[in-house]
């Protein structure tokens, strides 16, 4: 009897895992390290060869008939069928019709960093490297959907983002040191279960229940009771969504008030303390941010706010910020409002103590770094220099010309002709989806290389087929994860599909820079040429560095890990005067008179509650929170097997309170309405007293499914939340993702039920 096939080394950004084809169907298996696998590894069996895939390349009709040019019909309009040298040909001749007629400035390079563990096959780093070599630049954009406001909040008054974020506390220390966590919008085992690169150990679970086991308390501040695990035996406080920054002044105000603040930190670490201590005693604005005044706004008890602030004072506290606190209206007011809170507590730089962004939000947090480099596609350089913040992409492609603020700059939108998307669905990340489909109709071209037919890909003018990691080389790499990964091709590709560098590269040959972008290598060159620089490091240190043939003969290499040294955080806390910050004034700013001068209505010079303009009302009566679904990444393989196994009645769950729920009429199981001024969509509800009062939770990710696609207001009938929250900047600084938090009503769906159509190929 013969054995099975052995199962090839992998990875995703849920989990590192070994996978092969048996009997015609892919097995997957987690790394038998990993401590908590991921259930997300399940998407792959059933998305591998799914009718969703895009199986040959596609032109829209009616670009093909009528040629480049604004288009109403995308989204709508059917697709035809072509040979690769004749698409690749047509898309050559529109790159460079575009390029010397209005110049690269006119070519937006949309992507986003999560299509692909593997650090070649990165789409965002072929799409760019493509448009530099190729084409000579591109309109790009700056930050993420994930942390638009605290990118740039962050450095203003703390330090950079990759500083604050990844190199500060670690798990290690939360295990060792700390007595009490306090996570706003908690740290959900969802978030931290993916990490772009991969990851090879999912340790959050095991380090916050031996935390707690050693009596370290954990809090909860959130709307959702499960935004911590039950291992951490959370305290759960859930204040009204959006208050967090009220919360923290009345807790604020309770240290200052009761003298448990720390006067000695203030002074040598911190700058901007009288600006700020102006407000929060309202000597600024004659109202004082006490714990009662916080109350009225949180919607909980006053004792609560105050009380909280007591049992963090005189122990090593840490402060830990989701990243779904800022991607709300004034997403900066909670990330800079929480610093100064720790600065009041003197726990900056203490290990386990202090201030840590986004710990728990995504599984490279908290870990520490690798001492030898990873791979990474070098980009090239780019020749254009505009650029917009990330979620302001319908804004630019509705209003060329037009200005705009961004973190003290006055800007003009570029005037973009085709828009290149390759890696990411902004009919997932964007808000505001039926505007977003009027900004895709105001271009004249859009390309979009995708493994499936994604809402992004039914928009495009030119859909090119593009392999799923699983169908191709590559190496799965990331800084603060020790095991490198030798990801081996495990099927044959999908139909027609190519991957993104032999698309790029037959591109290139067309415009004549074919050597410029591959620099004549292929791809397992590339792989090689790669692994090269962290051999180099290998050998640097004395280290056994095996070559690349035993690298990827081997499936995995261990490599070696930095200290646990707190980071510039820690430097700065021992010496301030000899390690400052990178901050105007190489202190902690508590108030920043560089943002003082930007004159921003909607961020002023030091943290403040600003009222959000989008609360619930009399026609919207409920919170929708809009978070990170549990069942995927994003919207990615929402078609897998996971996934669609985790949906009710083949549509999105939404949870609500039976406080809620009881006078609508609406029982656990039933189809429910979202609606509001914007659109409108289909969720099965599932009652829950899981949930604060007054706030409804849908995930994003369900696939943009109209009901009508000739509806410019159409219900979608999947569950998208996008159709729903508003496209605004946080604020005039940072300009950030606002989708997070919006207000809905919601009735019981009492219509005939509409197909779920999201996974059909366009008929």
């Amino acid at each position: 009897m013969n054995a099975p096939p052995r199962l090839k080394p992998h990875s995703s950004h849920w989990g590192v895992f070994s996978a092969g084809l048996r009997d015609g169907r892919l097995v997957v298996e987690p790394h038998p390290g990993d401590p908590d696998p991921n259930p997300l590894l399940q998407n792959f069996p059933d998305a591998l060869r799914h009718r969703a895939r895009v199986a040959e390349p596609m032109v829209r009709r009616g670009w093909l008939e009528r040629g480049p040019g604004k288009d109403d019909r995308r989204g709508r309009d059917e697709f035809i069928p072509m040979a690769w040298d004749k698409v690749l040909d047509l898309l050559a001749g529109e790159l460079a019709r575009v390029r010397d007629a209005h110049g690269p400035g006119a070519i937006f390079g949309g992507s986003y960093g999560w299509s692909s563990a593997g650090r070649f096959h990165h789409a965002q780093s072929q799409v760019h490297r493509f448009l530099n070599t190729a084409v000579g630049g591109y309109v790009k954009s700056v930050n993420s959907y994930s942390a638009g406001a605290s990118a740039v909040i962050l450095p203003h008054f703390l330090g950079p983002f990759e500083a604050v974020s990844r190199r500060n506390v670690t798990w290690e220390q939360v295990v060792a040191h700390s007595e009490i966590v306090v996570a706003f919008g908690g740290m959900a085992l969802k978030n931290s279960m993916v990490a772009s690169g991969g990851v090879s150990q999912h340790v959050e679970r095991r380090s916050m229940l031996a935390a707690a086991a050693r009596g370290c308390a954990f809090v909860n501040v959130s709307p959702l009771r499960d935004d911590l695990p039950v291992e951490a035996k959370a305290e759960w406080i859930a204040p009204v969504p959006g208050t967090d920054t009220a919360m923290m002044l009345g807790m604020a105000h309770t240290l200052l008030s009761e003298g448990l603040h720390d006067d000695a930190f203030i002074a040598r670490h911190c700058s901007g303390w009288d600006e700020f201590e102006a407000y929060l005693t309202g000597r600024a604005d004659g109202v004082a941010k006490t714990a009662a005044w916080a109350a009225s706004i949180c919607g909980l008890p006053a004792e609560t706010i105050a009380g909280l602030a007591r049992r963090m004072a005189g122990k090593r506290s840490l402060i830990v910020l989701a990243h779904s606190l800022q991607r709300a209206e004034h997403g900066e007011q909670p990330i800079w409002m929480a610093g100064v809170l720790a600065a009041m507590l003197g726990q900056i730089g203490l290990p386990g103590g202090g201030y840590n962004y986004a710990l728990g939000s995504i599984a490279h947090y908290g870990k520490r770094h690798n001492a030898v480099p990873s791979a990474a596609l070098p980009q090239g350089k780019n020749g254009v220099t505009a650029f917009i913040p990330v979620a302001r992409i319908s804004d630019m492609l509705l209003n060329p010309g037009a200005p705009f603020d961004y973190d003290g700059q006055r800007m003009e939108y570029p005037d973009i002709r085709l828009v290149y998307w390759a890696g990411g669905n902004p009919f997932h990340h964007h808000q505001d989806l039926n505007r977003l489909r009027r900004a895709f109709a105001a271009v004249e071209t859009l390309v979009v290389h995708e493994i499936a037919w994604t809402a992004t890909a039914r928009h495009a003018d030119i859909v090119l087929p593009t392999t799923m990691t699983l169908e191709r080389e590559d190496i799965g790499a990331a800084p603060t994860d020790p095991l490198m990964v030798a990801m081996h091709q495990v099927a044959e590709p999908f139909g027609q599909a190519r991957d993104d560098y032999t698309i790029f590269a037959d591109l290139a040959e067309r415009l004549g820079t074919r050597d410029a972008f591959t620099e004549g290598r292929d791809a397992r060159g590339w792989l090689r040429h790669l692994y090269a620089a962290t051999q180099k490091g290998l050998a640097e240190k004395g280290l056994p560095a095996p070559s690349f043939d035993e690298f990827w003969e081997a499936g995995y290499l261990t490599l070696p890990q930095e200290d646990d040294d707190g980071g510039i955080l820690r430097a700065f806390r021992e010496d301030p005067e000899g390690a400052p910050l990178p901050t105007r004034t190489g202190k902690v700013q508590l108030s920043s008179p560089t943002i003082a001068g930007f004159g921003y209505a909607d961020c002023p010079g030091h943290p403040a509650w600003l009222v959000p303009s989008d609360a619930p009302a009399a026609e919207r009566p409920l919170w929708l929170v809009a978070n990170q679904p549990a069942t995927r990444l994003h919207s990615q393989f929402d078609f897998g097997g996971h996934s669609n196994g985790m949906k009710r009645r083949g549509r999105e769950v939404m949870r609500m309170h039976p406080f809620d729920a009881a006078p609508r009429g609406i029982a656990d199981g039933d189809i429910v309405r979202l609606f509001n001024a914007r659109g409108a969509c289909l969720a099965t509800a599932a009652v829950s007293e899981d949930v604060r009062a007054g706030v409804v939770q849908l995930p994003t990710g369900a696939w943009y499914d109209p009901e009508d696609p000739e509806d410019a207001q159409a219900l979608c009938v999947h569950g998208n939340p996008n159709v729903l929250t508003r496209d605004v900047g946080t604020s005039s600084l940072a300009q950030g993702c606002t989708g997070q938090l919006t207000s809905v009503e919601v009735e019981r769906f009492t219509g005939n039920l509409p197909p779920i159509r999201a996974f059909d190929p366009p008929g």
